[in-house]
């Protein structure tokens, strides 16, 4: 766990330590803050430090797989992807809102060469850590509350980039990407690209849209988001995007 957060220790206080040292200085700001209480800067900082220490000491245990049956890390595999979403599961028990997983810059998506082999061995890679993290999420009876998106910024073009290196170039113009769990609809196809796989011609999906539509599984409305500045509005999605109805379950 230590080389994964760094820094997760103190290396000159106990815990203990640690906690009369904050609760010292806890003491000293509420005492500074009276006669400021409009001053909300002051009570940020406090809970701020607050919250540093609970996720310092929540740490070392959330990404400790030791603690974790031989069976659940056989399910998951021996892996980096695996332990990645390992990890992400354990972060979800712990409350934790927001998790990016995604594979690193050794080992790219981007091929501009040679695609079919590089993409059937990430794909290979990632499709068994993938298939136990959803089946863990339900197990737990976590799946329903938490949404997982699939995806990447850009799809690849359907034809070869250069002959010679049988890659693909870069397309934004169609490209897919899949939803699960937290209130989707599951085996939904939506929407589809042309005969050559280039460009997204039925129900297109914006950018937008998909924000809008996470949103509203997320129990918020994305336009009631919206923020005036400078003379015009603002919110999330742009002042745009359609909640995908036919998506949620």
């Amino acid at each position: 766990p230590e080389k994964l957060v760094q820094n997760i220790r103190n290396g000159r206080l106990s815990s203990e330590e640690q906690r009369r040292q904050l609760d010292l200085l806890g003491r000293m700001n509420e005492k500074y803050q009276r006669g400021r209480e409009n001053d909300l800067r002051l009570q940020a900082r406090i809970q701020s430090f607050e919250l540093a220490y609970r996720m310092q000491g929540e740490a070392m245990d959330a990404f400790d797989l030791g603690r974790e049956t031989k069976a659940t890390r056989e399910l998951y595999g021996e892996g980096t992807h695996g332990r990645q979403l390992l990890i992400t599961r354990r972060l979800i028990e712990r409350g934790v809102r927001f998790v990016q997983v995604w594979t690193g810059a050794s080992q790219p998506w981007d091929n501009h060469n040679d695609i079919e082999k590089q993409h059937r061995k990430l794909a290979s890679e990632w499709d068994g850590p993938i298939a136990a993290f959803l089946a863990d999420l339900k197990q737990r009876g976590l799946f329903d509350s938490t949404l997982v998106l699939w995806g990447g910024e850009f799809g690849r073009t359907p034809v070869a980039e250069l002959p010679a290196l049988n890659g693909r170039d870069h397309n934004h113009y169609g490209f897919s990407c899949w939803l699960a769990g937290g209130g989707v609809k599951g085996g939904t196809v939506y929407g589809s690209t042309d005969e050559f796989g280039f460009r997204a011609e039925e129900k297109p999906v914006h950018v937008h849209d998909l924000h809008a539509t996470m949103l509203h599984l997320m129990g918020l409305d994305h336009e009631r988001l919206t923020y005036r500045y400078a003379g015009r509005d603002f919110r999330l999605t742009d002042v745009h995007g359609n909640v995908l109805r036919e998506l949620i379950a």
